[in-house]
């Protein structure tokens, strides 16, 4: 039998975040993953692209220049060996983490020495919900609350379930995103894993973009304050609390430990285990919790093991309830210490790699630390998490 093989995470890009129908409205989604696939593999000259095992790319709608497979259509068009299969994943907001955990499983088990995982969403052209068609059994046999559809008021009921978690908890969560992220960019943390992109625009000519679109560093609470509540009269969720619609692409480079230390690859962090777990869908922001529940357990971990916490900012209460179940208080250091998608964006399908991304850059900043955590919500009402070790120096 095939011994079990450690997977690492040898290293991740992305493309600047920009939001809907603005700098990427002209650019092919599978183009923004193909640039951000090529770029990766120009940074990691020692991984032997003709021993790719097999690469996966995730979209949440998979149509259009988001569909006919884009995993392989991304490695023909990256110019990978035609010999290198792909194929496309589908779990809404966590595509991406799926990608990687399930290229990660075949690592594991011995089938798969390297592969390449990737997401991207391009919101400008597959708005969420494109296309949809659910099944009318959802709400004739009462298997899904109406609201579970409209992903704004599953937080809103986030909010009513937990009280405690008020407007304000979240506009001052949002506002410290923003603020983290300012003070990410001032030092140059992460800029070295944005990829640049000529975006093309009939009226504007080509620019190039090299930093998300979305931060606003001026933001203050009394701003936030002021916006509306579009998902509910009276709410209080609001486009200050809670991601924006984006365009953008990631990708990550996966091998086993084995096969980076014979190639010479860079070795950033090692996973120690992954969960995804369901809850109810119409308050599917408290998904992370039970997910991560599970990834602990299945890692004889507990939450005070956790040094470093990526959390996906879909909204800000789907955060703060994750981080009042255990505990954390709402402006721990150790939460997402360069902001997150209430600045940046959320490009559905490619963000879990990001969090990824982030946490390797949390651990080298953070060498003491050894365990680290990326965790998000996922449409519908579940959650996935990861967990990650800490291999700053052994490279």
């Amino acid at each position: 039998m095939t011994q079990r093989e450690n997977v690492v995470f040898v290293d991740g890009a992305r493309t600047p975040f920009a939001r809907a129908k603005s700098l990427y409205a002209e650019t092919r989604a599978d183009d923004l993953v193909v640039k951000v696939m090529r770029e990766l593999l120009r940074r990691n000259p020692n991984v032997p692209v003709d021993k790719i095992d097999d690469v996966a790319i995730a979209a949440a709608t998979q149509s259009g220049d988001q569909g006919m497979n884009i995993g392989r259509s991304a490695s023909l068009l990256a110019g990978l060996p035609s010999s290198v299969p792909g194929y496309s994943i589908d779990r809404w907001c966590a595509g991406a983490m799926t990608a990687v955990t399930t290229l990660s499983s075949a690592i594991m088990a011995g089938a798969y020495d390297l592969a390449v995982a990737g997401g991207v969403e391009h919101m400008t052209h597959h708005p969420m919900g494109e296309g949809v068609d659910p099944n009318p059994r959802y709400l004739s046999e009462r298997l899904v609350d109406p609201e579970a559809m409209q992903m704004g008021m599953t937080a809103e009921n986030l909010h009513d379930r937990f009280p405690h978690l008020t407007k304000e908890r979240a506009d001052l969560f949002a506002l410290a995103s923003q603020e983290k992220t300012a003070k990410a960019y001032a030092n140059g943390l992460i800029q070295p894993d944005l990829v640049p992109v000529a975006a093309r625009s009939a009226e504007l000519g080509v620019t190039l973009v090299t930093e998300d679109e979305s931060p606003r560093p001026g933001t203050s609470l009394e701003g936030l304050a002021t916006l509306k509540t579009p998902f509910r009269p009276h709410g209080r969720v609001t486009a200050g609390n809670a991601s924006g619609l984006s365009d953008g692409a990631t990708a990550a480079i996966l091998a086993s430990e084995t096969f980076a230390d014979n190639h010479g690859l860079t070795k950033k962090m090692r996973m120690v285990g992954f969960a995804f777990a369901g809850v109810e869908p119409e308050v599917m922001g408290v998904g992370p919790v039970p997910s991560t529940e599970k990834a602990l357990a299945k890692a004889g971990l507990s939450i005070q093991d956790i040094d470093l916490f990526e959390v996906n900012e879909a909204f800000a209460v789907q955060v703060l309830a994750f981080l009042d179940h255990f505990g954390i208080a709402d402006d721990d250091p150790r939460v997402n210490p360069m902001g997150g998608a209430i600045a940046v964006g959320h490009p559905l399908a490619s963000s879990g790699i990001r969090l990824m991304s982030n946490l390797a850059k949390d651990f080298e900043m953070n060498p003491q630390a050894k365990y680290g955590v990326t965790t998000m919500c996922i449409g519908l009402g579940m959650g996935g998490t990861v967990i990650w070790e800490n291999l700053t120096g052994s490279n």
